[in-house]
């Protein structure tokens, strides 16, 4: 599989990125279970995995870093990725009363030394500031990311969910340059393409990876959007023997600007056909067929 190069760094993620947000909302959360899910991506050149330090109320990086406990040799064929900067009222965090966001320098350095820890492992390969903070002080929070990277503990940063003037204020304080905004991208939530998101990201020199491809299942639920692709889903998995969900990634792996799918599933034979997406051609007219039946009307 082909791997992106993120930005001005020297990292590297796989085309296709793996979700693990799920990973302890799983039936079987064993480290077999977990392993042979890595496995199943390594197996497609899926080498790449998105978390962050809340998913599965702070479990999922733990569990995910049983496997590499039990097998370090992982450690060299994978890229890690995790956020940080949501606070989150929980068993683990019993004083915290309201959830907020935490850009301040003792908590995103708290929040790498515990992904570290949980993952078993020296470094990130990419760190994101998981949302824009109202509260952030630009110049501590760019200070410390500078100082992750130096310290070698982590590799390169980004942001996700910022708009152009968030992460514009935190890189004007910053020596490295961010490389990635991970933001919502979907056939039902295609905002970004319209509204200055996604062109600001390439004029910047940012890659675009793109949470939530499938609308959070919103695609396979009963409406009138999924009633009017119902049609082009049907001719385009007919042609080119395919899935409607690998059709939708495929949409987005169609456009220009390199835009990376965070794909995420439990279920091993789910898993097992990700990559499929890389196969699905999507022309440009189709392209525009596909996003003029979401929205309900055609391009002005």
């Amino acid at each position: 599989m082909k791997l992106i190069q993120l930005g001005k760094s020297d990292v590297q993620l796989s085309r296709l990125v793996y979700g693990v947000w799920r990973l302890a909302d799983a039936e079987n959360t064993s480290t077999a279970h977990v392993r042979e899910k890595i496995d199943l991506c390594l197996d497609q050149g899926i080498t790449s995995f998105d978390h962050a330090d809340i998913y599965g109320d702070y479990e999922c990086e733990r569990l995910f870093g049983q496997a590499l406990a039990q097998d370090p040799s992982l450690r060299s064929k994978i890229q890690l990725i995790s956020k940080c900067d949501i606070a989150i009222p929980s068993d683990k965090y019993p004083q915290r009363q309201v959830k907020y966001y935490d850009t301040s320098a003792a908590y995103i350095q708290m929040s790498v030394e515990n992904s570290l820890k949980n993952l078993h492992t020296d470094y990130l390969d990419l760190l994101l500031i998981h949302r824009p903070d109202p509260f952030m002080n630009a110049a501590e929070t760019g200070k410390t990311l500078d100082a992750l990277i130096d310290s070698g503990k982590v590799r390169a940063v980004g942001i996700s969910n910022f708009e152009v003037w968030d992460w514009r204020l935190l890189q004007s304080h910053m020596k490295h340059p961010l490389v990635v905004n991970q933001v919502e991208m979907s056939l039902l939530n295609r905002d970004v393409f319209t509204n200055g998101t996604l062109s600001a990201i390439q004029l910047d020199g940012l890659t675009p990876m793109a949470w939530s491809p499938l609308a959070g299942g919103a695609l396979f639920q009963d409406s009138v959007a999924t009633a009017r692709l119902a049609p082009i889903f049907e001719r385009i998995c007919q042609q080119q023997n395919c899935s409607i969900d690998q059709a939708a990634v495929a949409w987005l792996l169609a456009h220009p600007a390199n835009i990376l799918p965070i794909v995420g599933t439990n279920h091993p034979e789910r898993i097992k056909t990700l990559s499929k997406a890389m196969d699905v051609q999507i022309d440009r007219e189709t392209w525009f067929e596909m996003l003029t039946a979401a929205a309900g009307h055609e391009v002005p």
